[in-house]
């Protein structure tokens, strides 16, 4: 396994992504979730897209309160990166897809990468 150091902790606070060009062309995004560093692979599995690249945000989901309409609620904030290509999100503490849907279509077992990343010395280190 390959370490790449990917800069100062300073540099990379939280809510702030940086894209490593490491283990593959199209990169590494390491980001910074509340203090917490997490990694992935820098391509979206719905078309190629720069996924990492995308703005970091939250979601909506949906809330029935007894008695009440339904409505949204913003949830998640700073955990979700939305992909620039066709708006397909992803948590990026696991890389999976936030959303689901009781219709279904044909499905594929789809995965984004992820790689440890591990702080040493006031320093981000990726190991991919």
């Amino acid at each position: 396994m390959t370490r790449y150091v990917v800069g100062r902790v300073s540099e990379l606070p939280p809510g702030s992504v940086r894209i490593v060009p490491a283990n593959n062309p199209q990169g590494i995004g390491v980001f910074n979730v509340r203090g917490t560093y997490y990694a992935l692979k820098n391509v979206c599995p719905h078309q190629g897209g720069p996924l990492c690249s995308g703005p970091i945000t939250g979601t909506t989901v949906a809330v029935q309160e007894p008695g009440a309409a339904p409505s949204f609620a913003w949830v998640r904030d700073g955990e979700i990166v939305r992909c620039p290509w066709h708006r397909w999100e992803f948590d990026i503490t696991t890389g999976r897809t936030v959303f689901t849907s009781r219709m279904r279509v044909a499905t594929y077992r789809v995965e984004v990468e992820t790689f440890r990343v591990t702080t040493e010395d006031g320093l981000v280190v990726l190991e991919a």
